[in-house]
């Protein structure tokens, strides 16, 4: 049975942990420490009243972080409340799942892939080059059970870096940057195969993303994989 947007919810916390969280009334508040909206948002565990927002804003506001809200898709009311107090949406985001064995079909060319923990410099450069920096490299070293990095190689150097993780049987790749001048050449698709083999090895029975609605590369890559995309997500932000 391909998982549900519920359970990539749960493989998103597993695998991209925020720093600290706590609940507070029907929210949980995430510490980020510069890992980016997705470890930072506040989420509503359960029915909210717009009387319960300024609890969230007071206690994200204790955490020197911006006022930022992760409208799931159980979300509406909540949506409807903070669009009044005039919170923009922000980053959409499509959530893709596939079994493991569907993209671990043919692996990548010989010298164009490979696992690795922890990550080289030379990973961390490409991140870098791609915004990704400490406070996101310090979330992926922070996720507890199996995870490796992707270090890509095209035409005689370094080409991509990726993270991945698994949370219970599902697998979910993170911060797949390429070099520019190493684009369109499949890095992307060979990147996701070595995800692939390496998290059928590891145990795991499906393999997910999380992407930008705007990131049209990265949607067409995961779609001509054969990926379903099974629930979305956006951000509410002041």
């Amino acid at each position: 049975m391909m998982p549900t947007a519920v359970q990539l919810y749960d493989v998103i916390a597993g695998t991209w942990p925020a720093a600290s969280t706590r609940t507070l009334g029907p929210w949980l508040i995430r510490e980020g420490q510069d890992g980016g909206q997705r470890v930072m948002a506040s989420t509503a565990t359960g029915p909210v009243t717009d009387a319960d927002i300024p609890r969230a804003e007071a206690a994200m506001q204790a955490l020197n972080q911006p006022l930022i809200f992760q409208i799931r898709e159980d979300d509406t009311a909540l949506d409807s409340l903070l669009a009044a107090r005039g919170y923009k949406i922000v980053d959409p985001v499509n959530l893709y799942v596939a079994p493991v064995g569907d993209i671990a079909t043919q692996k990548p060319p010989r010298v164009t892939a490979f696992t690795v923990w922890e990550p080289l410099a030379i990973q961390l450069d490409i991140w870098a080059k791609g915004g990704i920096g400490p406070g996101r490299i310090a979330v992926m070293m922070r996720a507890k059970g199996p995870k490796t990095s992707i270090l890509g190689r095209l035409n005689d150097s370094p080409a991509a870096a990726a993270y991945v993780a698994i949370h219970g049987q599902i697998a979910m790749l993170h911060a797949l940057e390429i070099l520019p001048h190493q684009r369109r050449q499949s890095m992307g698709r060979y990147a996701m195969r070595q995800a692939a083999y390496w998290a059928l090895g590891n145990g795991a029975t499906h393999l997910s993303v999380v992407c930008t609605q705007t990131n049209t590369g990265a949607n067409a890559l995961y779609t001509s994989l054969g990926m379903t995309l099974v629930g979305q997500y956006h951000y509410r932000r002041k």
